[in-house]
């Protein structure tokens, strides 16, 4: 193939590329040069409102989205520092993925932060049980049910299943216990044992 015709079909692909229509019409769409004037997408808008990432958080844990709600809560964390509640929405979604010791690490700085919240204390003893030291479990139960005056059922439940664990000569492990994993507020998150 001779340069000649080469080049120009380099010419017609720089003349096609530089017109509105761009290369085989993929240029932005007049709508949008009309509308903000520049072919680029819109910038961001510094009286918008900030998105509260722990309720993003929160609500994707309830999807069972969990690696998604670590991000949000990460994002949270940034953003507010790592309160109790960053620290405890943190480890619950550690606990989810399975990251015990994270989340255990998490959730006894969200007490030590904060140690007369009972969620808290709760999602701690749900990790507890989960790694098999249910004699703490129970303890940590005990206590967030005391700081909770009973009023959370799904404590006083996680209480309850800790106890019959520990107290229960013929316990079965294979047999499928729930947890929940509560958080401040009325939403609590169901932690499933794999069976």
């Amino acid at each position: 193939m001779s340069s000649r015709p080469v080049r120009a079909i380099a010419a017609l692909l720089c003349l096609a590329a530089c017109s509105s229509g761009g290369l085989g019409g993929f240029g932005a769409p007049d709508t949008l040069r009309q509308e903000s004037g520049t072919p680029y997408a819109p910038a961001l808008d510094p009286r918008g409102e900030d998105v509260d990432q722990l309720l993003v958080g929160h609500r994707l844990m309830q999807a069972g989205e969990a690696e998604l709600a670590l991000e949000a809560y990460t994002r949270a964390a940034g953003r507010d520092g790592l309160t109790a509640e960053v620290l405890s929405s943190l480890g619950s979604a550690n606990l989810a993925l399975g990251r015990l010791g994270q989340a255990e690490t998490l959730l006894r700085r969200a007490v030590e932060v904060e140690p007369t919240w009972p969620e808290a204390w709760n999602n701690l003893g749900v990790v507890l049980i989960e790694s098999g030291q249910t004699g703490e479990a129970a303890e940590i139960f005990r206590r967030a049910y005391g700081l909770d005056n009973g009023e959370s059922d799904a404590i006083r439940d996680n209480l309850r299943l800790a106890l019959a664990k520990l107290d229960d000569t013929g316990y079965d492990p294979a047999q499928n216990q729930d947890y929940r994993l509560v958080r401040r507020g009325s939403g609590s998150f169901l932690i499933r044992r794999a069976s």
